[in-house]
């Protein structure tokens, strides 16, 4: 199963229309998860008051916030 369909279960905020999550460990654990997905480097990046996933994915670089409990892009 890919890591976008599973759910995301942690606390998240709301800031500037993006769902974000609400702390770094949590947030860590998905970039985690994220970066053997995508065989990438993923960091994550504090976004007014949550944290979003970070990284490069074909050249562009992207960030990952919530949506609907899964991982989406919000850029």
């Amino acid at each position: 199963m890919t890591i976008f369909a599973t759910p995301v279960f942690d606390a998240t905020v709301i800031f500037e229309d993006k769902e974000l999550f609400k702390g770094q460990g949590a947030a860590k654990g998905w970039a985690e998860k994220l970066a053997r997905e995508l065989e990438t480097d993923i960091t994550v990046q504090k976004i007014g008051t949550g944290w979003a996933l970070c990284g490069t994915v074909d050249g562009e670089a992207c960030q990952w916030g919530i949506h609907g409990q899964r991982l989406k892009r919000i850029n």
